[in-house]
């Protein structure tokens, strides 16, 4: 079973390079979208158990889109990404796993 993880924002460019590092990880999955309503639309068709919040989403956008996608998934964490390589992408996933079975 994947890990399913959904990655938003703006910039196109990153968002090929977040979900390109998902994606070269063995048994992750990424969507990425760029709206709040995209990821809404995607939270019907996949369980997602992590939302990266990526460049070009305000602060006050992530925490609406926070509630909202807590409504619809109360387990979802949903975090900033700040970027960097895959190293990096790969420590923010495990810690949020971690936490998530303790």
């Amino acid at each position: 079973m994947a890990l399913n993880i959904l990655a938003i924002g703006r910039d196109r460019a990153i968002l090929q390079v977040v979900e390109r590092l998902i994606n070269s990880h063995p048994g992750w999955a990424a969507t990425i979208v760029a709206s709040e309503e995209e990821a809404v639309a995607a939270f019907a068709e996949t369980n997602f158990r992590i939302v990266f919040v990526c460049a070009g989403i305000t602060a006050p956008e992530e925490e609406a889109l926070r509630q909202k996608l807590r409504g619809l998934n109360p387990g979802v964490v949903v975090t900033r990404h700040f970027g960097g390589g895959s190293g990096l992408l790969e420590n923010e996933v495990l810690a949020i796993i971690n936490t998530q079975n303790k």
